[in-house]
């Protein structure tokens, strides 16, 4: 699905998208007297609202499981898948601690 590896803010856009073209189209449809074209109007309104609703709730349940927050996860993942494959080359350099020696006394 859409929200499932985005940024649950990322859906503000699609959201306000559209509440806006449902907004036009029941203005429009104020304007209208022939009856298909209303249903027809209504119908579009509805599927948008509808739409519109499916985005909200799947960015508020990301939100809640906690896969977005306000950062992408994607970017760390794939340092993460990049580094370890970094790791598995041959003649990778160890990325181990460097041990400590005592500083020489004077």
């Amino acid at each position: 699905m859409f929200m499932s590896r985005c940024c649950p803010l990322m859906a503000i856009v699609p959201i306000s998208l559209f509440l806006t073209i449902s907004f036009f189209v029941l203005y429009i449809l104020r304007k209208v007297t022939e009856k298909r074209l209303k249903v027809f109007g209504y119908l579009t309104v509805c599927s948008l609202l509808l739409a519109a609703l499916v985005i909200f709730s799947s960015a508020i349940s990301n939100l809640a499981q906690g896969l977005g927050g306000l950062t992408c996860t994607m970017p760390q993942k794939m340092k993460m898948c990049g580094m370890a494959q970094m790791m598995q080359q041959k003649g990778a350099p160890e990325m181990g601690m460097p041990e400590k020696k005592a500083p020489p006394r004077e």
